[in-house]
């Protein structure tokens, strides 16, 4: 019996709270398992800024019983569950007395405005290109230089991002080498603080694109060569249909479901950020802020971020696999 049953939907529910439950325990475990104290170690940076801490000791024996970490671990990680399930993500170590859920709030509009642009530009350039590739019909010039495209991918974003900076920030000048927006600028819905934005993104947002189009096309290629000896794509090319409806309609069209599926985990992942590229634009997205908190050792700061990608990567792909019938009306759930 075809269509979504109660019996599949509970099933990958309780796959989803699996997922989450799996993720936020381990990410409790990794932080921990690593070398060093967080309280201390603010205490050391505290006296290298100012050379001197007065009552060091004490200040750290209170720090970490006003954190709960003198209590156990087993302790530790049920206050930790259960403020999870209430998306209570506590205070930051590093930056007490802020709220982690609102370090996030902030940093989060940098992420999205330029991971979802660049993750959407990437996905669509790509799997045109592995399409192309793919196609007979392709002219041959453009068969030519359309590999030539995929040259960057084999460059880590990071790598790519240090290579843009030279050539555009240094050496030309036309672009800023880091930061999000010029100096002395008021916030808000104005063409000069936006258009500022956008100029700030372009190096970052085009080291993301060409460095991840290349995992696109290649995917695309192969599933458009796959479609290529289909039933329907030989009775479309018997009935007489123009070449570019066979391409989009036929081709494209069911090739684009694993990707589509690929791009929801892209999608889920844009709320970690891109560390590395944030990092060394120095542009203040979730990206950064993760690095600051693996950087001082910020356990609640860390876990927050991470819990947030894992929820919304869960949640995504929950959501994907229930549409899929609507997507491709050829899939159908049985009864299990």
């Amino acid at each position: 019996m075809g269509g979504l049953t109660w019996n599949y939907f509970l099933k990958r529910l309780g796959m989803w709270l699996l997922t989450i439950w799996l993720g936020t325990t381990i990410i409790f475990m990794i932080p921990r398992l690593a070398p060093g104290d967080p309280v201390a170690g603010m205490i050391s940076r505290m006296m290298a800024q100012s050379g001197y801490v007065e009552n060091a000791a004490q200040l750290i024996n209170a720090w970490r019983a006003r954190f709960g970490l003198d209590d156990p671990l087993p302790l530790q990680y049920i206050r930790y569950i259960s403020n999870s399930l209430r998306f209570d993500l506590g205070y930051s170590l590093a930056n007490f007395p802020s709220r982690v859920e609102d370090m996030v709030a902030q940093a989060l509009p940098w992420t999205i405005g330029l991971l979802l642009v660049a993750t959407l530009l990437s996905f669509v350039i790509g799997n045109t290109i592995g399409a192309l590739m793919a196609w007979e019909r392709t002219p041959g010039w453009i068969r030519s230089l359309l590999p030539v495209s995929l040259t960057f991918t084999s460059i880590p974003f990071f790598m790519l991002g240090i290579l843009l900076i030279y050539i555009f920030a240094f050496w030309l000048r036309w672009l800023p080498a880091s930061g999000s927006v010029g100096r002395g600028l008021i916030a808000g819905l104005n063409w000069p603080y936006i258009s500022s934005i956008i100029y700030h993104a372009i190096l970052p947002a085009t080291a993301i694109v060409i460095a991840s189009m290349g995992f696109w096309a290649l995917g695309m290629r192969g599933m458009m060569i796959t479609t290529a000896g289909e039933d329907y794509m030989i009775l479309a090319q018997a009935k007489g249909l123009k070449p570019s409806r066979i391409f989009w309609l036929y081709g494209v069209r069911n090739s684009i479901l694993p990707q589509v599926t690929a791009l929801t985990l892209s999608l889920g992942g844009i709320v970690g950020g891109a560390v590395l590229v944030e990092y060394i634009f120095a542009y203040p997205g979730v990206g950064y802020l993760l690095y600051i908190g693996i950087v001082t050792s910020d356990y609640t700061l860390i876990q927050g971020i991470v819990f947030m990608l894992v929820f919304t990567t869960a949640t995504l792909v929950l959501i994907l696999d229930l549409l899929y019938p609507l997507i491709d009306p050829r899939i159908t759930y049985e009864r299990g």
